[in-house]
């Protein structure tokens, strides 16, 4: 029999999966058919002897739908060249969205990368390659160390940056000088005089624009290919613009040329070369800016040492990381970091593992003990079992998370999108229109072509769509690097609309394990004296109740008796002997049994219990003994968390299957607003779907496999550090440590990050709206100044950094 997961498109409603199930049924060889129509699933169960995979995919075809495995769907990250602003992102995306089997795509201009889900059944990365070249840009290599590799490039392309601006600005500042520098009363030498020697003057000026326009050459190759396949962008603005100064420029040089001497002043040269020079520096200081979004991921993959040492034939030999398998037996010295993830088997140890969880004590580890790669050992060495190599560890986990989060896209980035493909072609159209109004209203040609000059060139929208993607790499960036993983643009944009906040109990407002927390003697017997007589006699329950007391005496160093006689008794406590004298542990019941008088201790039992506790009565020789009160502590953190959270006025809840009692006296602990108590793991999902039904945007903190459903109903399902690998899978936020503290922090992030991508875009919009009419002439209309193209030039670099 072959298990295999078929993908079913086209499905409206669960009639439809019942069709397609009942479909694949009657087929013989057909073992087992489950359609999960909120998945959009098929599992099956099959003989392959008897029917097809083929077979099955042609039934569901009959019965209207379309089905493929679910494995042929892929996910690729393709490195680009060549782009430069939002457009080019939003031309890229169009070009590879009109392929067939593409599923989604996302081009992100701060990483240059477009990230393509795709079924490469019905298309190849050499098409999507293809459709990128076809768009104008150029698909690189996608390679194992991509983020390392492409991090080299980008060092390498601002290096590029530099050295050409550097180049721009020998040759712009003394054409700016021979252009200007007269007019202010500068000298000149005698030769470029432009009243005495006015040839002289403009080719001085032509000759100095040349290696300035090579420096720039760039934005023409790219900005006119964009022009031809009808999808301008910011490179076209500055190609048309200063293209536009330097061919007026060589028109006036022949004028002059022609001894039609008056040119000499309508020369536009230094505006074209200035223009260059400053929207490379400001491309320069973009980079820069862009470059540092990405420390994140560098200082992650900084953790992951290069080699490791393991025992191989009972020798101790090193090897590159690539080569450790699961199962090796590693050798871990002080000081170094651990290679891999894995089990201890031999040793012990203190492990630095703030890298990874933000946590700065060293944390003991023992024999059994797990240990992640990238984490720093302290002291001891150790030896350990691989458990997890390659990209299956925690740290290489993490590592995708964080690209795949600074990858994608928050809904508030559509937006920009939208505007900024619009954008290019409008200004166009307004450079144009403003040009010939301003001629036809009888301003010279110079004059026109000024206008239409610092129009083209003050509307860059690499502002707009810089915004948030640079945003998004920060706030994700800066929570890996404080234990707090987004898995996604839209998780990080969703959680400052938190409204209400459902904890799970167990394992995250408490530590999860059962402490004694109140031993409470009778007058004749000492509190030691009763713990290390309870304990004995627990020594041989499997109860967890019984193993808080018995590791409560060894936390204390008490030594334990010899036991006579043991017996548990489920749903009461238990009964032994010691030196002959009876000993009853448990409920009031078990008490009342054995007719042992408790009247004088139900009051502080009753107490006890008020608090959350579970109180256990002791009884020796058949009098009461004491009591000693067990519970699942509440965590360091807990309370400063909730008040935290309240503080950000955020209603907190609190989920358990606990009895309501115990629940509402941890909730009233750590201040907790209320409490839905007494629920089965399956109905923690519907007290979700309850809260939201009340227009609540609701997020879940959980860590156990019964916590999935809630945390994937949620509208922000937040996994804690200790919980499993299922909670981890459900949630769209996992936090490194089991820190309470750390809900706030990602909250008080994704605020943080919202906020900056709100002023990014207002500054980016406002900048534009004014600085259009400006250039434009509206000022020179009123009896305003003119806007220079120069200054132009120098206000859109400085609106992008």
């Amino acid at each position: 029999m072959k298990k295999t997961t078929l993908k079913i498109e086209g499905m409206g409603c669960v009639a439809c999966a019942q069709a397609s199930e009942k479909a694949v049924k009657k087929l013989n060889g057909v073992a087992e058919a489950h359609v999960n129509f909120a998945t959009e699933k098929m599992t099956l169960q099959y003989d392959e002897n008897h029917v097809s995979l083929e077979e099955i995919k042609e039934a569901i075809k009959k019965a209207g739908y379309q089905a493929r495995e679910e494995e042929q769907t892929k996910k690729v990250q393709i490195p680009i060249e060549g782009m430069s602003c939002a457009a080019c992102a939003a031309a890229v995306e169009r070009g590879i969205q009109k392929l067939e089997g593409i599923s989604t795509v996302h081009v992100n201009l701060a990483t240059k990368r477009a990230t393509v889900q795709y079924d490469p059944g019905q298309v190849k990365i050499a098409q999507i390659k293809d459709a990128i070249s076809k768009a104008g840009y150029t698909p690189l290599e996608i390679t194992k160390d991509f983020e390392e590799s492409r991090q080299n490039e980008e060092q390498n392309e601002i290096k590029q940056l530099k050295r050409k601006w550097i180049l721009s600005a020998v040759f712009s500042i003394p054409l700016l000088y021979i252009a200007m520098g007269h007019m202010l009363g500068l000298p000149l030498p005698g030769f470029l005089d432009p009243m005495q020697h006015p040839m002289n003057f403009a080719f001085s000026q032509l000759i100095l624009t040349i290696p300035v326009v090579l420096a720039g050459n760039r934005f023409y190759t790219a900005g006119f290919r964009a022009l031809l396949r009808r999808s301008p962008n910011m490179d076209s603005l500055v190609a048309l613009g200063t293209g536009a100064a330097v061919l007026y420029g060589i028109y006036g040089l022949y004028q002059i040329a022609s001894e039609n001497t008056t040119y000499v002043h309508d020369l536009y040269f230094e505006s074209a070369a200035v223009i260059i020079t400053l929207i490379l520096l400001g491309r320069y200081l973009e980079g820069r800016s862009k470059g540092k979004t990405s420390e994140a991921i560098k200082k992650l993959m900084g953790l992951a040492p290069k080699t490791a040492i393991v025992i191989r034939g009972g020798q101790e030999i090193q090897i590159p990381i690539e080569e450790v398998e699961v199962g090796d037996r590693v050798v871990v010295k002080p000081g170094t970091r651990i290679p891999v993830d894995g089990e201890i088997i031999e040793g012990e140890t203190f492990i630095d593992e703030s890298m990874l969880t933000g946590e700065s004590i060293p944390v003991e580890k023992k024999k059994g003990d797990t240990v992640i790669g990238g984490s720093i050992n302290k002291y001891g060495t150790f030896q350990f079992r691989a458990t997890k190599v390659g990209s299956d560890t925690v740290l290489a986990q993490i590592i995708k998370l964080v690209e795949d989060a600074q990858g994608s896209k928050a809904p508030i980035a559509k937006l920009a999108d939208v505007v900024a493909s619009y954008f290019v072609p409008v200004v166009m159209v307004i450079a144009i229109l403003s040009g010939l109004a301003w001629y036809f209203a009888g301003q010279t040609g110079v004059f026109a072509l000024t206008i239409f000059i610092s129009v083209l060139v003050i509307a860059c929208p690499c502002a707009l769509g810089l915004a948030t993607p640079t945003a998004i790499m920060v706030g994700t960036g800066k929570g890996a690097e404080l234990g707090v993983l987004f898995k996604g643009g839209e998780a990080l944009e969703t959680t400052h609309h938190i409204q209400a906040i459902v904890f799970d109990k167990t394992g995250t407002i408490t530590e999860g394990k059962p402490a004694v927390t109140d031993i409470i003697p009778a007058e004749w017997i000492e509190e030691s004296e009763l713990l290390q007589i309870a304990a004995s006699a627990e020594k041989a329950s499997e109860h967890p109740l019984g193993e808080a007391i018995v590791n409560d005496a060894e936390e204390k160093g008490l030594e334990f008796l010899k036991i006579d006689h043991f017996r548990a008794i489920p749903g009461y406590g238990i009964e032994a002997s010691l030196n002959g004298e009876p000993i009853d542990i448990g409920k009031a019941k078990l008490m009342k049994d054995k007719q042992i008088e408790i009247k004088d201790w139900e009051a502080i039992s009753e107490r006890l219990a008020s608090e959350g506790k579970t109180p256990m009565y002791v009884a020796i020789g058949g009098k009461p003994a004491g009591l000693i009160a067990v519970a699942d502590i509440i965590k360091e953190s807990s309370l400063d968390a909730i008040r935290k959270i309240h503080d950000m006025g955020i209603e907190t809840v609190m989920i358990t299957g606990d009895h309501r009692r115990t629940a509402q006296a941890i909730a009233k602990q750590v201040g907790i607003d209320s409490v839905i108590a007494e629920v089965l793991p399956e109905e923690k999902a519907e007290a979700i779907k309850k809260l939201q039904a009340e227009g609540k945007k609701v997020a879940m903190v959980g860590d156990g496999i019964n916590d999935a459903p809630a945390l994937a109903q949620a509208d922000i399902g937040i996994a804690i550090g200790s919980g499993t690998d299922i909670a981890m899978e459900s949630a769209d936020i996992v936090l490194m440590r089991s820190d309470l503290m750390d809900v706030a922090v990602a909250i008080q992030l994704s605020k943080s990050t919202i906020r900056n991508i709100k002023q990014n875009l207002f500054w980016a919009f406002a900048y534009n709206t004014a600085g259009i009419p400006l250039a434009a002439g509206l000022l020179y209309a009123f009896g305003g100044p003119k806007l220079n193209p120069m200054f132009a030039a120098a206000a859109m670099s400085l609106s992008s950094v």
